[in-house]
């Protein structure tokens, strides 16, 4: 598969194609992610399309680019951020001076992603982890960027990066085995063998 880096070298060279291919690469991935920054699809799509019209820009400048994929997800959230600075953003019902907390996921816990169904619950759980740490989970498992990369997107060392990956994922797996014991509990489907080490009262062991 041609590599990001020979494809931000063809656009810089004006090679349409090339710009076709990034965009369906990346398209998506940005979309999902800006989409859940602004919970608006539209604005969404809006700040994805100006994200690769900077892209362009940059090629043209300086014709070339290092690191492309931390690089688009720099500008997406910058423009995500210009956005809840905006008098337009400042209208609406969110209040001027509260950027809006992300509720959108986890290794150790890359066990926890086996099942369709845990990853839901991960989302859902995210909600309990400082917004530095859902940011770094949601863009190493959600969108799959290394840990330099994370860092290079929110200008954080890379230790800072490893500490709150670290931070969110023992929280993470304390939320999900509280949420799982009361779902055993509610439901009454508990662990085979507690079930068996318990006799009733009236029942004598022999």
């Amino acid at each position: 598969m041609i590599s990001d880096q020979q494809l931000a070298d063809r656009m810089a060279q004006g090679d349409q194609e090339a710009f076709e291919m990034l965009i369906t690469r990346y398209h998506g991935p940005l979309l999902s992610y800006v989409t859940t920054q602004l919970r608006d699809r539209g604005k969404a799509e809006d700040i994805v399309q100006e994200t690769f019209v900077r892209l362009i820009r940059h090629l043209k400048r300086y014709g070339e680019l290092e690191q492309l994929r931390p690089w688009l997800y720099k500008v997406a959230l910058n423009l995500c951020r210009d956005y809840w600075r905006s008098a337009s953003y400042r209208s609406e019902l969110t209040p001027a001076d509260e950027l809006p907390d992300d509720a959108d996921p986890s290794p150790q816990a890359e066990e926890l992603l086996e099942r369709q169904e845990t990853v839901e619950q991960l989302k859902e759980s995210l909600a309990w982890l400082p917004e530095i740490q859902q940011e770094v989970v949601r863009m190493r498992f959600f969108h799959e960027l290394k840990l330099q990369e994370i860092a290079d997107v929110l200008d954080l060392p890379l230790s800072s990066v490893k500490s709150n990956l670290y931070g969110a994922l023992r929280k993470l797996k304390r939320v999900l085995a509280k949420t799982a014991e009361f779902s055993s509990f509610v439901t009454g489907n508990r662990p085979k063998s507690q079930q068996e080490s318990e006799v009733p009262i009236h029942e004598t062991v022999h």
